[in-house]
Order: structure tokens, then sequence, then C-alpha cells
């Protein structure tokens, strides 16, 4: 008789199990096709402000209008992360220069990955990055499925390595996102620490109806603009 109950209270526990997988293969699979019906949405609605935006870069630079820069996505896999290119065309060499020799801008760098007066962001590349148009091509990377309309901050390997620490697993387990907490609590405002604990903690915690959340309050966010830089 004990046997026969601790064979069904192993049954009922691979039951629980086999359960909360399938109801987490759920949630991610609806999660996917809300991302595939935003962004096919988005190309629809807005694709004339897309065209807009890529031909003023075009005609302010005379560089290419978008860039790829290698982030950190889903199971650790590298993907080429789209955005409007905001910078000059020489953005590497001006950075370089900037950190050899300004003592003040390099420990800026070094602790946030960002430089509140960056001298390699163009009038008009200020603007987009302060509304965060310029993270419009980043549509493309969801329907790609390299990224995700709503998730952790995308991030490159050195931040994974530097900064997140245990929590860099948790970072792994789903699609970086173009929005998500950190857009709307305070973006460039808050410390990297508290950015890391944001994305641990959606990462934890996400639902359909909290992305859904965090898509309305990132409206207002841009049009705020607070912590935008």
């Amino acid at each position: 008789m004990r046997r026969s109950e601790e064979e069904t209270q192993h049954q009922m526990i691979a039951a629980k199990d086999a359960w909360g997988e399938q109801e987490g293969w759920g949630k991610r699979a609806a999660k996917r096709g809300v991302d595939i019906v935003g962004a096919l949405l988005f190309f629809t609605l807005f694709s004339g402000i897309f065209i807009l935006i890529w031909w003023t870069v075009l005609a302010t630079t005379g560089g290419p209008a978008t860039y790829k820069h290698r982030r950190v996505g889903r199971d650790g896999r590298e993907f080429d992360c789209l955005k409007f290119r905001s910078m000059v065309t020489n953005s590497a060499e001006v950075l370089r220069d900037l950190l050899e020799n300004d003592p003040q801008a390099r420990e800026e760098w070094t602790t946030t990955f960002k430089l509140r007066r960056d001298p390699r962001i163009t009038r008009f590349g200020a603007f987009i990055r302060k509304t965060s148009l310029d993270e419009l091509p980043q549509f493309w990377n969801v329907l790609r499925g390299d990224m995700s309309i709503v998730g952790p901050r995308p991030v490159v390997q050195l931040e994974l390595d530097t900064y997140y620490g245990p929590y860099a697993q948790a970072y792994c387990k789903m699609r970086p996102g173009i929005t998500g907490p950190w857009q709307v609590n305070g973006r460039s405002n808050t410390t990297y620490a508290e950015r890391v604990a944001m994305d641990a903690s959606y990462v934890r915690n996400w639902t359909l109806l909290g992305d859904l959340s965090l898509i309305a309050r990132t409206v207002g966010a841009v049009f705020s603009g607070r912590g935008s830089y």
C-alpha cells in the first residue's frame, strides 16, 4: 500500500511538472504570436515614418541609414541588432580619442556604457534617440525571431560578462526586447545594477497582460523623454 501511494505521488509530481512545461510553452507561443502580429502591424501602419527617418539619416550624414551591432539573445546566441544610425560615420575613432584624453568620460563609459554628452551623436541622431525612433528597425529583428517587442534590454557580451553575474542565466532565457521595464523606469537615469535587477525580475514574473502594460507605458515614457540621452 505504501509503495502504491509513493508511485501515485510520483505520478502526480510528474504530471504537475509536465503541465508546467506545457503552460510555459503555451505562454511562450502566445508571446511569439503577439510579436509577429505586432511587428506586421507596425510595418503596415508606420512604413511612411520608417522611410522618412531612413531618408533623413541618409541626407544628413551621407552614410548608411542603419547599422548592426552584435547583441546577446536567447540561449546566449549572438545576433545583429538593427538601429537607425544616430552617430557620425567615424564614431569608433571619435570614441577612442575621447576615452584616451578625457578621464571623466572614460569613467562614465566604463560604468554605464553610455555618455551623457556624446560627441559621436548627430543633431538628428539626438532627436531619434530621445524619442526612441532609432530603435524602429528592431521590428525586423522581432520578425526574424532575434528579439521580442517586450523583454530585457539587449546587451553586448562584455556587459553580460561584467555586470550580470548570477543573473546572466536569467537574461539568456528570453529574447531581448525593443522595450521593457528599464525603458519605462527611468532609462539612463537608473544605475546599471538597477537595470540588471529589473531585467531579472521581468524574466521571472512576465505575463502577456504585463507586456501590454509595458507597451502602453512606453508611449508615455517616449513622450516625456525622461532619462533618454
